[in-house]
């Protein structure tokens, strides 16, 4: 039960960042003075490799070490623990798309619109929600 505690708060604490931080690229995008462009990079750096980052490779690892530990008993042919790594694996793809977009405002490269990240920070909610009910409810 230690491992599914310590996998479900980093889970929270990544999810939290992946929530957040595309909201940071719609408020940078909305921002024209020097100091609040420098002060949005900031953020974004602090949120992405002092937080997200760190949860992100530490919900993977209690995961992976449940998965290791209950694989044969719990989780043999689960075909909804199949469905639930694509779409971990998806996410973790996100993630690293949130990093090119972080870089490219770090750069100065943004060309996005703050609609854009409006629609954009909607996507972890969906990758939420399946997850979730997949590990809830495992339907097959």
């Amino acid at each position: 039960m230690w491992l599914k505690a310590f996998h479900l708060i980093f889970m929270v604490t990544w999810f939290a960042g992946l929530f957040y931080l595309p909201r940071l690229f719609v408020y940078h995008t909305m921002t024209s003075d020097a100091v609040g462009i420098a002060r949005f990079k900031i953020m974004e750096r602090k949120l992405f490799w002092g937080i997200m980052t760190p949860a992100m490779l530490l919900t993977l690892l209690f995961g992976i070490w449940m998965l290791v530990d209950y694989a044969g008993a719990l989780y043999g042919g689960s075909g909804w623990l199949h469905v639930k790594l694509t779409l971990i694996a998806l996410l973790v793809g996100y993630h690293f798309l949130c990093w090119q977009w972080l870089r490219d405002f770090a750069e100065d490269r943004n060309t996005r619109s703050h609609l854009f990240y409006r629609w954009v920070n909607e996507v972890p909610v969906l990758f939420l929600f399946a997850i979730v009910l997949l590990a809830s409810l495992k339907p097959f």
